[in-house]
């Protein structure tokens, strides 16, 4: 069976969790691995997706260790919306700093 990988980078700007994992990641650049297969039989050619992996990078006690963790897509672009929704609802912040006056 034919299979294929592809690789994207995402930026969180704020910590997240993801289901099925215990720990809160720290904001920053991921990457996200889909793997995929050529499904036989079609007049043409489609892909079905076999996984979805975020890769972590080490960190403290672990700093030349990366984990490839299997995760649920639907879950991960639901941490995607959360962390926009929460990027945008704080560049809208009325904790700006008022001009000062003379």
């Amino acid at each position: 069976m034919s299979t294929r990988s592809s690789s994207s980078l995402v930026t969180f700007s704020n910590p997240f969790s993801l289901s099925g994992y215990p720990d809160e990641l720290p904001a920053g650049e991921y990457e996200v691995v889909v793997e995929e297969e050529l499904l036989q039989g079609l007049s043409f050619e489609a892909y079905r997706r076999t996984g979805t992996y975020l890769t972590i990078q080490g960190k403290g006690s672990k700093p030349g260790r990366t984990e490839m963790r299997p995760i649920d897509p639907e879950d991960f672009e639901l941490a995607l919306k959360h962390d926009q929704t929460l990027a945008t609802s704080n560049n809208d912040s009325d904790a700006a700093l008022s001009p000062q006056e003379e």
